[in-house]
């Protein structure tokens, strides 16, 4: 089975509500497809969005990356020896993680399919479904309460409170709002997304603590290159700290367990150029007994599909943030990972079980 063609494409998606963060505010998912067809027929797909503020990529480098940088290298190679494919794509060029992550997925589905089985089980089918957390965006304390408790109501029981953007005291008081509105048996972790200092993260999430608001976790609360400043936090409080924009690639993962630098490591193919390399980070944190997540950027169903895959797949992938096709106002994939409510199930087909997707910026349907 041999790749044939490689095609990409662009969509564009609204939000149902904007997506705030410390870093950013988005209000349209935008983001590349991949689409690899075998001389068989078989097609495998791939997604990544444009991500600057994290990534550094945009819609043009990625689309660029795949044309012009892994197309002619991939064209022709035999999909059964596929770790020579992927290590090529990882070789070609420094950076882009994105658009390598969307071409390692969409390899990764050909690969399982051609051996017949789901993804989640080619890669070790530890479970067969996984639960997600939903976010809430920073606005006011008010309108974040209001949130938390609608999402409660329909049936959340983990909540991922995005907070930094502004005046630390201000998110004690979104913390405060968020959990007199949805009592004490929901989980809340905090995301803050490299907006606090170290000193103000440490005393915010001591008053927390003394404050009693029961956080389960606080991820990336000081600046991606700060691991110094990560580990301070980390030795400083009780609460569990995760490492996010801090851990790429395998080797800065084992420098933030090397360091003791986190509690926990959030693991994101965007990140790490896809399901290749998210192993190895995985692989390196059980080593060390530090347990991961696995989240996403904002991303479709189909991204999202091949990450709760990959995480489904592993023991020590404890907590999922794959809420990111639930704020869509448009469902773009026939197929893939399917929610109810919570609880996210995948399909019996093999591969990732996407059918086809369905472009909303008026290109219209890709078969």
């Amino acid at each position: 089975m041999q790749i044939q063609r490689i095609d990409v494409m662009r969509q564009s998606t609204p939000l149902v509500k904007p997506f705030k963060t410390a870093l950013r505010t988005v209000f349209q998912a935008e983001s590349v497809l991949v689409r690899i067809t075998a001389d068989d027929g078989r097609v495998g797909w791939g997604e990544a969005p444009a991500t600057i503020v994290i990534t550094g990529d945009s819609l043009e480098s990625i689309e660029s990356a795949i044309v012009h940088t892994f197309t002619p290298l991939l064209v022709g190679k035999s999909l059964l020896a596929y770790e020579q494919i992927i290590q090529s794509v990882h070789q070609a060029m420094v950076g882009c993680s994105s658009g390598k992550a969307a071409v390692d997925m969409a390899v990764y589905d050909l690969v399982a399919q051609a051996c017949g089985v789901p993804l989640y089980q080619f890669l070790g089918g530890y479970k067969d479904r996984i639960e997600t957390d939903f976010t809430v965006s920073v606005n006011s304390p008010k309108e974040m309460g209001e949130d938390a408790a609608r999402y409660v109501e329909s049936g959340f029981n983990v909540l991922k409170i995005k907070v930094g953007k502004d005046d630390i005291g201000e998110d004690i008081e979104r913390i405060r709002e968020i959990r007199s509105r949805v009592g004490d048996r929901v989980k809340i972790r905090l995301d803050a997304n490299q907006g606090w200092q170290v000193k103000d993260a440490i005393k915010s999430i001591r008053r927390m603590e003394d404050m009693g608001l029961n956080i389960e976790l606080v991820e990336q609360p000081v600046k991606a290159g700060d691991i110094e400043g990560l580990k301070a936090v980390t030795d400083a409080v009780e609460t569990l700290i995760m490492a996010d924009e801090s851990v790429f690639s395998p080797v800065q993962a084992l420098e933030v367990l090397q360091r003791r630098a986190a509690d926990l490591i959030n693991i994101k193919l965007m990140k790490s150029g896809g399901i290749y390399k998210a192993q190895i980070i995985n692989q390196i944190a059980e080593e060390y007994g530090v347990e991961c997540m696995v989240g996403s950027m904002i991303e479709s169903r189909l991204a999202v599909t091949a990450a709760a895959h990959f995480a489904a797949s592993k023991k020590n992938i404890t907590r999922f943030d794959f809420d990111a096709p639930l704020m869509m106002l448009h469902d773009i994939v026939d197929g893939g990972v399917r929610y109810d409510g919570r609880v996210m199930t995948f399909p019996d087909e093999a591969g990732l079980g996407i059918r086809n997707v369905r472009c909303q910026d008026g290109m219209g349907a890709v078969s």
